[in-house]
């Protein structure tokens, strides 16, 4: 087993939710952890927040350039960054549309290219993109967002046959409905609606999803690559 120590993981949309507790699990496992936000840094000890936006591949660039600069080259990366604009799509604006799939999809495409040269040097690294079981199972009303987050699946896939001769493995995490701050806004119906269609009748905790990443993340999972594992509490059973 490697020393984590050594190992740079950079985790993008992490100001909070999903993207947080990923870092925090990850700096908790002894990696150096950095953290990117687009507007609102984080204020967490043993993480570096980062500026970055993975609509801009400049951005994306000057991110990874200050990490590597900062903390050395990353052989982590969490793809966690992504928007929804969500609507039916007789109403959906082809914007709407784009602009989902240029930052859940395209977003994961930019950093990923800009990462896996430094894991192919150092012969070891480590890709995880986070989705959803929208990805898996559509959505009615989120035609942008399950094809963003269906289309990681077959990027990750394509990314882990390209890669695995030099030891970086691609994987994705589903999660399934999850407690966060956009979950807390809703009503006690909405949220009972929700839990009906989960077979462990419960949200996930966004801490249940960083624990996938973070095993995905380790020396432990180093014969796993090209998987998309739903942390969903059973929605996706049969799917």
């Amino acid at each position: 087993m490697s020393d984590n120590t050594s190992r740079v993981a950079l985790v993008t949309g992490a100001n909070r939710g999903i993207g947080l507790a990923t870092a925090r699990a990850l700096r908790d496992a002894g990696f150096q952890v950095a953290a990117t936000y687009r507007s609102t840094p984080i204020d967490e000890p043993g993480i570096t927040a980062v500026r970055c936006d993975v609509n801009d591949i400049d951005s994306v660039d000057a991110a990874f350039s200050e990490v590597e600069s900062s903390l050395g080259p990353v052989t982590v990366l969490i793809s966690n960054a992504g928007i929804t604009k969500d609507g039916l799509v007789l109403r959906m604006a082809e914007d709407d549309f784009t602009s989902v799939i240029d930052s859940n999809l395209t977003g994961g495409f930019r950093v990923a290219k800009r990462a896996v040269k430094g894991m192919m040097k150092a012969r070891f690294g480590r890709i995880v993109f986070i989705s959803s079981i929208v990805g898996i199972g559509g959505q009615a009303g989120q035609a942008n967002y399950a094809a963003s987050k269906a289309g990681l699946h077959g990027l990750a896939k394509s990314l882990a046959k390209e890669f695995a001769s030099r030891g970086v493995t691609v994987n994705v995490v589903a999660p399934g409905p999850i407690a966060t701050d956009m979950t807390a806004a809703l009503t006690d119906d909405q949220l009972s609606a929700m839990t009906d269609v989960v077979p462990l009748g419960r949200m996930g905790q966004p801490e249940e999803i960083a624990a996938a990443v973070n095993f995905l993340a380790s020396d432990a999972a180093g014969y796993i690559t090209g998987t998309v594992l739903p942390v969903d509490g059973g929605m996706a059973m049969g799917l």
